[in-house]
């Protein structure tokens, strides 16, 4: 897997800022209350924005431009609405007795 960047240095800068605040936050609030589980889960996610921000690489980004490509290469049957004269409903809607 070849990771490049894809996220702009604003939108890391942004990501950095708002990581370091919820980490901060959040680990402020398990030092009060060590028994809850969610501030670590919380810190957690802070710590993974503060190192998405650093790498510039954000995996959700990735995903979604993944999906755009394979949707320009092979796009859904119904997608487009060329053939909608040819399109069998009782296939495309579901059965609603009311």
């Amino acid at each position: 897997m070849n990771v490049t960047k894809n996220i702009g240095i604003l939108n890391a800068l942004i990501r950095i800022t708002i990581g370091l605040t919820v980490l901060s936050w959040s680990t402020a609030k398990m030092v009060k209350f060590p028994w809850r589980d969610s501030y670590l889960f919380i810190a957690i996610c802070g710590a993974m924005k503060v190192a998405e921000g650093i790498v510039r690489f954000c995996p959700v980004t990735a995903l979604f431009e993944r999906y755009q490509e394979m949707e320009k290469q092979a796009p859904l049957a119904l997608g487009d609405g060329s053939d909608s004269d040819n399109i069998d409903t009782e296939q495309v809607l579901p059965y609603n007795p009311s």
